[in-house]
């Protein structure tokens, strides 16, 4: 199976500074894969909330996440903070990617790369249980940043 390489947009409108925890540290004394997506989901939670709705609220509709991808970088540890930047890709009728660039620095200063990720977030009526269209309101704020 060939290697996952995530083709990042060159502009992140938005970044949200997220500390590594204790609880974060796996066996092997870095972050572990699981809270690397768990960083993910709080910096997409983040990024909605910045354009004024919630996972649940897009302008009317839910979101659910149909598939992700995350190609790791570099190792992070306890006291690093992530600076996680998230921007859209590709905007369909019920979806749209998210990408999300995971970064700190180093003592020097310099940004490091520890992941890079890609999402694609589909529409979705909890009521109704099935994917609904991405509210017009919704692609205007996203398309705008």
């Amino acid at each position: 199976m060939a290697r996952i390489k995530i083709d990042l947009p060159r502009k992140f409108p938005f970044t949200a500074n997220i500390p590594v925890r204790i609880t974060d540290i796996n066996f092997g004394g870095h972050v572990g894969n699981d809270t690397i997506l768990s960083i993910v989901h709080e910096s997409r939670a983040q990024f909605f909330t910045h354009c004024g709705y919630t996972e649940l609220d897009f302008a009317g509709a839910g979101t659910i996440m149909s598939d992700v991808a995350i190609e790791y970088k570099n190792q992070t540890y306890y006291g690093d903070t992530i600076l996680a930047s998230v921007a859209v890709g590709e905007i369909t009728k019920v979806a749209f990617d998210l990408f999300y660039k995971l970064e700190k620095r180093s003592a020097e200063g310099k940004l490091i790369p520890v992941a890079f990720a890609k999402t694609w977030m589909v529409c979705y009526d909890y009521d109704q249980k099935k994917v609904t269209a991405i509210p017009e309101k919704a692609i205007e704020k996203i398309k705008g940043l």
